[in-house]
């Protein structure tokens, strides 16, 4: 008898802790550190909590972990005189930034994928074309790069060019709803057309948006319930399933050009000479040295970007050429800088976000510095319901906000914003010219630099070398091209902002005698 009762103690105690172990590893032992309440519990509520997410960079982008520099402190010396980047002490939050610059096979994927999903849209593809006659030169035989150089395969994995600074943010835009589209069809929550049958029933749906679909808006190809996360509010049924929220923790943040501060910090790359904090020796390129040649024995004098080394020399000597690029390279050329870029000198030039005006240095924030914003909102088709209004192509239509602050729910479903109170008589959403003294309408008569002029950095193939230190600048008009400019995107880190932080010291957590989250959970009501 005694045998028995002790194996069936056994016995519940194991599989008692099974089901505690399993409550712990599925969330349903958390709970809530203010209120007690169980996370992640149907028979309570439903509230669900993701803790087991670890947010990482989309497809093609490396991590660049923030922190404080000196901005336009690689200058040395300014050759034209400008004086529109002195030195000035910033801070750059953590952030993705690619790999590469987006290639002529990206650009031919984008403009695939339009053509397939709007094929009676011929002004839609047009606009995405770049404008390959950026090649042409009265006094230079440059046509077979206007014929070839987008879309011939031996140029496949060059940098796009010919692209203006607004197609660049179009491009962005795309990709931010192709990556989470993608995202979600891997784990099985959408899923592609199975018959010709199933796809005539859906002529009508609308590309994938990830505003739309974190909405609740989407009809798209098709949802599988199977890898849905369950829906736990009380009352839904066992197997029943709901769409994947931003809580979740799943999708990517958009993709988006990079600030003038992320991309100066990124191209120095000073974390491969900072020790214990400390910033061991500035640099005037993306690398070490005050020279453009490698300094290493096995690679010694050879030129570490592309660039034009002097009037009437592109690439060298025939038979030892010093950068073997007569044009652009390859994306992926030459040595990658300490946090694994590459061509942040040299190859091509690239777009930034920020608007250009030469005063930025005396007009700034420390941190994340950036002029350009115009701040929107997305427009209501039924404010009361919730529901966005959409594009053509399935987008939400954007409006300029209304107000500095929250909208009034009354003023919400007026749709007539703040436009009553005293904010809204001075609001302006149009940030791109704060503090500005200039008259707007002197802008483009006593002054090239407006409102839509544009920074490009980093220099080109045909550049000088004092063009690939990282503070330089110049600017262009967001709807022209040239064929020495592309872009490459970033993405917002969300988060912790620690990357390397595996030999640093740390405080051992402090032992408090309550119990957080537990506190009162076996009270009396």
């Amino acid at each position: 008898m005694s045998r028995n009762f002790t194996f069936l103690i056994v016995v519940v105690c194991f599989f008692t802790l099974a089901f505690f172990g399993c409550s712990k590893k599925n969330g349903m032992g958390d709970r809530s550190s203010k209120t007690g309440m169980k996370y992640n519990d149907p028979h309570n509520g439903g509230f669900q909590v993701n803790r087991k997410v670890k947010p990482g960079p989309g497809p093609g982008l490396v991590v660049i972990e923030g922190g404080t520099f000196v901005m336009g402190g690689s200058l040395t010396e300014d050759l034209g005189y400008e004086n529109d980047n002195k030195r000035r002490r910033v801070t750059v939050a953590s952030f993705y930034m690619d790999q590469t610059e987006v290639s002529n096979v990206d650009w031919l994927e984008y403009l695939y994928w339009l053509n397939q999903n709007f094929p009676d849209d011929r002004e839609l593809y047009y606009n995405a074309i770049p404008d390959t006659l950026v090649w042409r030169n009265p006094l230079s035989y440059n046509e077979p790069y206007v014929d070839n150089y987008l879309r011939h395969p031996a140029y496949q994995d060059y940098p796009v060019v010919g692209v203006t600074w607004e197609q660049a943010n179009d491009y962005c835009v795309w990709r931010t709803d192709r990556v989470n589209e993608e995202i979600l069809r891997s784990k099985g929550i959408l899923i592609d057309y199975k018959s010709k049958s199933e796809k005539a029933v859906n002529e009508s749906a609308q590309p994938f948006n990830t505003d739309i679909y974190l909405n609740g808006q989407y009809r798209g190809e098709g949802v599988d319930g199977k890898n849905m996360p369950k829906d736990l509010r009380p009352g839904a049924e066992k197997e029943a399933r709901r769409p994947v929220r931003l809580e979740d923790g799943f999708l990517k943040q958009p993709y988006r050009l990079p600030t003038e501060a992320e991309w100066e910090y990124a191209a120095l790359g000073l974390i491969g000479n900072t020790v214990y904090g400390n910033v061991e020796g500035y640099r005037i390129y993306p690398w070490d040295g005050l020279g453009v040649r490698s300094a290493k024995r096995k690679t010694q004098g050879l030129i570490m970007a592309n660039f034009k080394l002097g009037a009437g020399d592109n690439m060298g000597t025939a038979g030892y050429l010093n950068d073997a690029g007569d044009i652009t390279k390859p994306v992926a050329s030459y040595l990658a800088n300490d946090f694994g870029l590459y061509n942040m000198a040299g190859n091509v030039n690239e777009w930034v976000g920020d608007v250009y005006r030469k005063l930025t240095y005396e007009d700034f924030e420390d941190f994340n510095p950036f002029r350009g914003n115009v701040y929107v909102n997305k427009q209501f088709e039924d404010a009361e319901k919730g529901i966005y209004a959409k594009d053509k192509y399935g987008r939400p239509i954007k409006e300029m906000a209304k107000a500095p602050r929250k909208q009034t729910w009354e003023e919400l479903q007026a749709n007539s914003g703040a436009q009553n109170t005293e904010e809204a008589n001075v609001y302006d959403p149009d940030m791109r010219d704060f503090n500005d003294p200039v008259n707007d309408s002197l802008y483009g008569k006593t002054t090239l630099v407006n409102n839509k002029s544009r920074v490009y950095k980093g220099g080109s193939w045909n550049d000088r070398a004092y063009w690939l230190n990282p503070a330089t600048r110049r600017y262009m008009q967001q709807d022209e091209s040239s064929a020495t400019v592309g872009f490459r995107c970033a993405m917002t880190l969300v988060g912790n902002p620690e990357i390397n932080s595996v030999s640093m010291p740390r405080f051992k957590a402090a032992k408090t005698r309550a119990k957080v989250g537990r506190a009162n959970s076996k009270a009396a009501p």
